[in-house]
């Protein structure tokens, strides 16, 4: 029975149409989400590394080797088995460095671009086989379906449908998203067609051939063969060898490092394929004894790699024929585009974008998508071009041996990145060589027919189909002794160091405190500009900072050097590492160190012990407990305290410190101490700075109320803490100095009034008895000069009295007597009522008032007394301002002080009364026109407003007249509105 070649055409183009179909449904987001990132689709997904293997290979080592086959499944199930501690740690590091191939992997860890390099070349040789492996199953099984056909011809389109599907679903470049999801349901749908077909075909010939299981007993019986028997012997190393290179296949292969780490959905859907796919695999290798026996039954002539096929067509069943073809073409397309693409990224990260970094590029996303899908055609060119060369001549399991030993040659690196933080990039790269250079003489050469060095040297041993696997296991034995010594006998850099407690195991990296370059995030888009090109280093720069969840515009200095990891990371998973990082050492590098080593960054510990809570067991979770003690001892001590390096960046910040400032630690924790509001920068910076460890009863104004504070700071340095910096304790003595001043208070009205009381009865009797006799006299006489002196009598007994009422009012004047009863004054408000208090007076009626103050300028007080303070240096400017003057008031906010300017036009304040215009009694006004207690009453109130008064003059020095008094107020700001400026525009 045979098809024609159209039919076998048009029947594969509909396959990959629909495996097309699905892709593109996927990637619309047609399908519902958990449909797609189901364990089970991943899991089958990884189906992938069957290949050809399951369909065709396998039928054929069966014969030779019995139940040998299985070791090319048992090996990576053993690997998926030891997830937890194989294949769980890679996927840690690859997700949180974005490493996306084997090779980007070894560059990060051995800090080495040839190491990505070799790895990707000797990956690149050694899937060359393998796909030339998939390519000569499908020619062979369509040359049996249609023997008219040119296998060169079916090799050929094969090639082209491959290349083009693979162009369109795999190599983009979507920022956007992780993986590429329509790709893994069409894999993961080429896996479930593998398993139908097989599973399909082995229980036709187990009911159809052997009429069930009780026939298949007894042909068993009667068929004495080696094939029919299954035998295995313990002396054959070829099983072992392959079991080796299988269990190394789930690290080493490029599709199965892709499908398994870069395409992975879920650290669960790991865990879900440890069992799912040894399960898969055992599924798959049910039949493949039914259909070696099936087609020695029937007497197939077909060879036992394509029983599958053979067993079909002698069942004259077409549908199963076509079945079965469908499932080769399907295991064969589906592990040649994940290859490829695995290929294509490793060869564009770390052979072409480090010789030509796309700098000139207007669009370097669609470059290097370009750029990747022409990769892909390259090397399936190149594969094609090794199958019609070398590979079309060789047994498809001889094939896979080369492919499997070469990659093998990368094991031990990956085992390394793990396990082995001592190795360096001279072990591995000295021991890839060695290990390559065996696996080429010893296996390459011998079997492409190309030349057998061994042979032509005489040597007692040499390489053929029996003993491939002695020169397997001599050339990892050589790539594993070469990497030890040269490790152990060669030192690390610090970089490889660093990289190794990254990736290995619980280990905990301490990197430098040190200062950036840049001082913002837009420097970051400024500085890569130049390498990347504005738009790109903008979107990376953005794509950055959502990640991390920061503002568009970053100022703090621990958060730049976390921006600074993403941005490499991001570039890492773009353009490979060792290309990303060299671009980000060079183009957002740090400042030089000012001395010998620099702090350790202990905010990065703190996040990565964070992450490792739940991780943590024995000695190291009673120290993380012990840790956690102490800081929230610190974070809930009832005394304001921050830590600070010494280097100015704030370290710490308890929830004290947040309540005293109103600042959270999340807005000031890893900025500097110049990101804090001026008061609070002024006041720590110039304490932290300074010589002195104590201060005491600073006062700062806060919120529109004044505080005392005092301030005590230690240093951490220590035998124990060679990193510096100091801590620092803020006591806020508010409450204290209140209570202190109410109780001087209270002493001052005791004794003035003590004073008063006398004073009234002392003097304001006699002074009423003589105003009494004053107006009796009045009421005696009509004599002129008798009337006029007893006017004058009175009028100085009333002065008297206006004096004595006067002290009284000082008397009950001051510091914080009302301050639990102010609220916000409008300072606008008040110059204004005090402007028509003054108005009603028929004094100074020429005089103009111009109100200057904002309606939003408002501080926390006492209105009524805050209008006698203006009404007593108003009424003070209108008596000496000339007639037809203008008095012009004015104010602004300075930080957290209102500032209030009263300025006059009259001759002004000789200087050397200047200083005691403030006293009790004392003025500049003629007599009779003052008592000399209105300024001493201003100055009261003012303080009582925890302000202060200052007078200049002359207000303007080029007339030498006028005079201007400030007051200086706490400003008042709403409890909503307690920190308006951005401190991370400080840092």
């Amino acid at each position: 029975m045979s098809f024609s070649a159209t039919g076998l055409l048009l029947c594969s183009l509909l396959y990959l149409m629909l495996l097309f179909g699905i892709a593109w449904v996927t990637e619309r987001g047609m399908l519902p989400r958990h449909w797609v990132r189901h364990p089970l689709v991943y899991t089958l997904s990884l189906g992938v590394y069957a290949g050809i293997w399951a369909v065709y290979a396998a039928v054929g080592m069966a014969a030779e080797t019995g139940y040998g086959f299985l070791a090319y499944y048992l090996g990576i199930s053993g690997a998926f088995l030891l997830a937890p501690v194989l294949l769980n740690p890679i996927m840690r590091i690859g997700r949180a460095y974005q490493l996306t191939s084997l090779a980007d992997l070894f560059a990060y860890r051995y800090r080495s671009q040839w190491a990505g390099t070799l790895v990707t070349l000797c990956s690149g040789g050694a899937i060359l086989s393998l796909l030339s492996m998939q390519i000569q199953a499908v020619t062979t099984s369509a040359s049996i379906l249609a023997p008219d056909t040119s296998p060169k011809a079916i090799s050929v389109m094969f090639s082209l449908i491959v290349v083009l599907f693979a162009m369109l679903f795999g190599a983009r470049r979507d920022q956007n998203s992780d993986n590429h999801q329509g790709l893994v349901l069409a894999i993961a749908f080429d896996s479930l067609v593998k398993l139908v077909a097989l599973l399909t075909l082995g229980g036709v010939i187990l009911f159809g051939v052997f009429d069930g299981m009780a026939g298949l007993e007894h042909w068993l019986a009667s068929n004495n063969s080696p094939a029919s028997a299954m035998t295995l012997s313990i002396d054959d190393g070829s099983w072992r060898a392959l079991m080796l290179m299988s269990f190394a296949a789930a690290l080493v292969l490029p599709h199965m490092y892709h499908m398994t780490f870069s395409e992975n959905p879920s650290p669960k859907a790991l865990a879900k394929a440890s069992w799912g796919l040894p399960l898969y695999l055992l599924l798959l290798g049910l039949p493949v004894p039914l259909i070696l026996w099936g087609g020695q039954e029937l007497g197939v002539t077909t060879g036992a790699n394509f029983f599958s096929i053979g067993v079909a067509q002698a069942l004259n069943n077409p549908l199963l024929t076509l079945l079965m073809y469908i499932a080769g073409l399907s295991a064969a397309s589906g592990l040649m585009i994940v290859s490829t693409l695995a290929l294509a990224g490793m060869v564009l990260n770390h052979v072409v974008l480090p010789l030509k970094t796309p700098r000139d590029q207007g669009d370097i996303y669609r470059w290097l998508q370009w750029i990747k899908r022409l990769l892909i055609a390259v090397i399936i060119f190149l594969a094609l071009l090794f199958h019609e060369t070398l590979g079309k001549n060789l047994d498809l399991s001889i094939l896979g041996a080369i492919s499997l030993s070469g990659t093998l040659q990368l094991l031990p690196g990956a085992l390394g990145v793990i396990y082995w933080p001592e190795g360096n990039r001279r072990g591995l790269i000295s021991g890839l060589i060695a290990g390559l250079v065996i696996w080429i003489v010893t296996l390459v050469l011998p079997f492409s027919h190309t030349g057998n060095l061994l042979a032509w040297l005489g040597a007692p041993l040499v390489p053929d189909y029996s003993n491939w696997h002695i020169f397997t296991f001599a050339s990892l034995t050589a790539n594993v002794t070469v990497f030890s010594l040269i490790s152990i006998l060669s030192s690390s850099s610090s970089e490889e160091t660093s990289a190794a407690q990254a990736c290995s195991l619980g280990a905990l990296s301490r990197p430098q405190r040190r200062e950036l370059l840049a001082s913002s995030s837009t420097d970051f888009v400024r500085q890569l500009a130049d390498p990347l090109g504005h738009n790109v280093a903008r979107r990376e720069v953005e794509r950055a900072l959502a990640q991390l969840k920061l503002p568009n515009v970053e100022y703090r200095p621990y958060q730049l050097r976390r921006l600074r990891d993403q941005v490499e990371v991001n570039l890492s998973g773009l353009l490979g590492p060792s290309v990303a990082r060299d671009m980000v050492k060079r183009h957002l590098g740090f400042k030089p160190m000012t001395r010998s080593g620099t702090a350790q960054d202990i905010r990065y510990v703190e996040r990565a012990l964070g992450d490792y809570q739940n991780r943590l067991t024995g000695l190291a979770g009673e120290l993380d407990n012990l840790r956690r003690h102490y800081r929230q001892t610190l974070q809930n001590l009832p005394i304001p305290a921050c830590s600070v390096g010494e280097d100015g960046e704030i370290l710490m910040w308890n929830h004290a410190m947040e309540s005293l400032t109103g600042i959270t630690a999340d807005d000031v924790v890893g900025a500097r101490l110049m990101a804090l509001p001026e008061h609070w920068h002024l006041l720590l910076d110039d304490f932290n700075r300074g010589e002195e460890l104590h201060r005491y009863k600073h006062r700062l104004d806060l919120r529109g109320k004044p505080h005392w504070l005092n301030l005590h700071k230690a240093a951490l340095s220590g035998p124990d803490h060679t990193e510096g910096g100091s801590i620092i304790l803020v006591e806020d003595q508010t409450e204290t100095r209140l209570l202190e001043d109410e109780l001087m208070h209270s002493e001052r009205l005791a004794s003035v009034g003590r004073l008063a009381a006398g004073v009234a009865h002392e003097i304001g009797n006699p002074v009423t008895g003589i105003s009494s006799l004053a107006q009796n006299l009045k009421l005696e006489t009509d004599h002129p000069d008798i009337l006029d002196t007893a006017d004058q009598i009175q009028q100085q007994t009333r002065r008297i009295s206006a004096i004595l009422q006067s002290l009284m009012n000082f008397a009950r004047t001051g510091n914080h007597a009302q301050a639990n009863r102010y609220e916000p004054v409008v300072i606008r408000r008040c110059v204004d009522e005090s402007v028509n208090l003054l108005s009603l007076s028929d004094r100074g009626m020429g005089i103009h008032y111009l109100n200057e103050c904002p309606p939003e300028l408002q501080i926390l007080g006492d209105e009524q007394r805050l209008v006698q303070v203006f009404v007593n240096l108003l009424a003070n400017a209108r008596d000496a301002s000339p007639e037809g003057g203008t008095i012009r008031v004015s104010g602004n906010g300075d930080g957290y002080s209102a500032i209030i300017e009263i300025i006059d036009e009259g001759s002004g304040i000789p200087a050397d009364q200047l200083d005691h215009i403030f006293e009790p009694f004392y003025t500049t006004k003629a007599p009779n026109k003052g008592t000399g207690l209105g300024l001493s009453l201003v100055y009261s109130i003012v303080e009582e407003h925890y302000g202060n008064i200052h007078v200049e003059s002359p207000a303007d020095t080029d007339t030498g007249k006028g005079t201007c008094v400030r007051l200086r107020l706490p400003a008042y700001e709403p409890e909503a509105g307690t920190v308006t400026a951005s401190q991370n525009e400080r840092s």
